[in-house]
């Protein structure tokens, strides 16, 4: 069994896009030689949880050796109710940009009703049984900073403030992110986890 982490990408609930920084940072890190594996995006069509949570279970199962999880917006979401029902050992994950599903969200998005029949709710909030680093941006129309950081302090995880990065995702104007990487890494090494500020956590 190899000592090289793995890392597994959770998509959240979107569909295939090119742009998204987690398809970019995917690219990167094979070109990198670093081992990746990722959850397909399975959309909104059908929003049962349920079936995410187990196509999580079924690519961290298929990883031989430490594991570290990037997921983005909905994918988070996931992860929590995924780590409450896993037994697979996780070296630590990126939780990036959370959304709020205890509060209505913005027109086209699913709503409380939509979420709570499709399993989403309520939204774990007991400790994550792994490290954890979450990403907030200030200016999330899908969360409130405040929201997130409470998020982050009921999972025990370590928050980290990016500034006004809207949803982080293509729709707010971002792709690339440069930033994951050292994330990733803070993970993987703990030691070398740079302190972040929200000046020093920008998106670049």
């Amino acid at each position: 069994m190899s000592n090289v982490p793995t890392i597994l990408i959770v998509p959240g609930l979107r569909d295939e896009n090119a742009q998204h920084w987690q398809t970019l940072l995917e690219t990167r890190l094979r070109a990198a030689g670093q081992r990746v594996i990722s959850v397909a995006p399975m959309g909104r069509v059908d929003l049962a949880c349920a079936p995410r949570v187990a196509a999580i279970e079924r690519a961290a199962q298929f990883v031989e050796g430490p594991l570290v999880i990037v997921a983005h917006s909905g994918g988070v979401i996931m992860v929590a109710h995924w780590a409450r029902q896993t037994r697979r050992r996780v070296l630590g994950a990126l939780l990036a940009t959370p959304p709020d599903f205890d509060l209505p969200l913005p027109g086209g998005y699913p709503t409380l009703n939509e979420l709570r029949a499709s399993g989403w709710l309520p939204v774990p909030r007991l400790p994550l049984p792994f490290p954890s680093t979450v990403a907030a941006s200030h200016d999330d129309p899908l969360a409130g900073f405040d929201r997130v950081s409470e998020l982050a302090a009921a999972w025990g995880s370590r928050l980290v403030d990016l500034g006004e990065v809207g949803h982080l995702n293509p729709a707010s104007g971002y792709g690339e992110w440069p930033r994951a990487e050292a994330l990733i890494e803070g993970l993987i090494e703990p030691r070398a986890a740079p302190a972040f500020s929200p000046s020093s956590a920008m998106v670049l």
